[in-house]
């Protein structure tokens, strides 16, 4: 009966059905004749509400649910959560789908309504953006079913509270996989770049897939396999690199709900794979005031992991970053010329200045590509027309960051530290595209 009286909900129409009856009582007690009518319509009314509840909880599992999760969400991307519905009841119904979503989304109002047939089922998806790392709790999944006449609810619960992980953006990852190594490049915004020189060092004979140079199929060996195979060979030009990521206050500005280190975390999963599809290794390291997240350049196929256990694992209080300090780790820990790409932010000239020495320094040892941000608002506030002097004030001032932005690019080029200027939203492409640049090129 407790339990009963749990999932019970009375609806909009038991409150006005009980209105209607007090005010007609009321009229009674002046119009006499019409009281015995009122009782006879109290007592029909009581009946329709306890014929409604008999349709609804006589009977066990008359509504079957499930939620789907993917195994982990991916940061910044849509995940998308399924749910199906089945109605077992021997009429339709109209229902009211409530998931409980992590507290992070802040959606205190979420809610399916849809009518669903007898035996029926159905199936909803929606879609689920987390701005953050870390471990999402799910709650129960709640369904609201209301009986034939709409004067009562009964709430079912199904699944358990659970957790998921947010990782990196590894949906990124394989997009930018398919991308890097697809012929339409162009049309993603990957820029074709012809290579210099070939090595014909033999490796091994593999499978082909697209992408593949169809001048490398080995026909003997498709012959005997019934399937297109091709020779692989080495890169004459396998190179450390490493991601350098800066975990200062720098790179907590945020950008659509996302912080720009979040954004460089999720580029460099997505560089990293493509460098290990390229026969290159990668390594990567972290930095504030100290030096975290340590890993040294490989390319073995499990190093992946690695990387993305260590990505998903980075936390920083975003205090004043030491570049010092990095440099003694590049030196000391990076023996080997290597392709060194930093991801910080710099938001004038005068902070570049007072890293500049540490920048020169590492770049006299090893090929140094520094990554930095445009200020995404700044360039909307300076496109924006002026309308009054106020406006044209902050157009100036706008204006003038946005300058220094550029002079900050000339002033490392100066030096021969190659940089990428980009928003938040283009960094992957535009930093793969570089990369692709450089070993196309041979710069190593």
């Amino acid at each position: 009966m407790l339990d009963l009286l749990k999932r019970l909900y009375l609806l909009k129409g038991v409150y006005i059905g009980f209105g209607v009856i007090i005010c007609l009582f009321v009229i009674s007690f002046f119009v006499p004749v019409l009281y015995d009518l009122v009782w006879i319509l109290l007592w029909l009314f009581l009946i329709a509400i306890l014929s409604d509840i008999m349709a609804l909880f006589l009977g066990n599992n008359k509504i079957v649910a499930e939620r789907t999760l993917p195994e982990r969400l991916s940061n910044g991307d849509e995940n998308p959560i399924k749910i199906a519905v089945q109605n077992k009841y021997t009429f339709s119904i109209d229902c009211q789908i409530i998931d409980e979503i992590p507290f992070q989304f802040q959606k205190r109002d979420f809610t399916i309504k849809q009518r669903i047939k007898s035996n029926e089922k159905q199936n909803f998806q929606y879609a689920l953006i987390p701005k953050k790392r870390g471990v999402y709790q799910f709650g129960k999944l709640n369904i609201f079913v209301n009986s034939p006449l709409k004067l009562v609810a009964k709430r079912y619960t199904f699944s358990d509270k659970q957790n998921l992980a947010c990782y990196p953006s590894f949906i990124q990852m394989q997009k930018y996989d398919l991308i890097a190594f697809s012929k339409n490049k162009f049309a993603f915004g990957l820029k074709k770049i012809r290579k210099i020189g070939q090595t014909t060092e033999f490796e091994q004979i593999k499978e082909y897939v697209i992408g593949d140079d169809i001048r490398t199929i080995n026909w003997k060996a498709t012959a005997k396999r019934n399937e297109l195979m091709v020779n692989q060979f080495l890169d004459e030009n396998t190179e450390n690199v490493y991601c350098i990521l800066d975990k200062g206050r720098t790179m907590q500005m945020p950008f659509n709900g996302m912080t720009l280190l979040d954004y460089a975390i999720n580029s460099t999963l997505a560089l990293s794979n493509v460098i290990i599809k390229k026969n290159d290794r990668i390594g990567m390291m972290t930095f504030s005031n100290k030096v975290e997240n340590k890993i040294l350049a490989e390319n073995k196929k499990s190093h992946l992991t690695k990387i993305i256990e260590q990505l998903y694992s980075i936390e920083t209080n975003f205090k004043e970053s030491d570049f010092g300090l990095i440099y003694n780790q590049i030196k000391y820990n990076i023996t080997h010329r290597s392709l060194i790409i930093l991801y910080t932010n710099f938001e004038s000239l005068s902070n570049l200045n007072r890293q500049l020495k540490y920048l020169r320094a590492i770049a006299k040892s090893h090929l140094l590509l520094v990554v930095f941000f445009e200020n995404t608002e700044l360039t909307k506030l300076a496109n924006k027309k002026a309308l009054n002097t106020d406006h044209i004030f902050d157009k100036v001032i706008a204006e003038k960051f946005n300058f220094e932005k550029r002079l900050i690019v000339n002033e490392l080029t100066k030096y021969g530290i190659m940089s990428v200027l980009t928003k938040p939203d283009e960094l992957s492409i535009n930093t793969i595209n570089k990369y692709l640049e450089i070993k196309a090129k041979g710069k190593l």
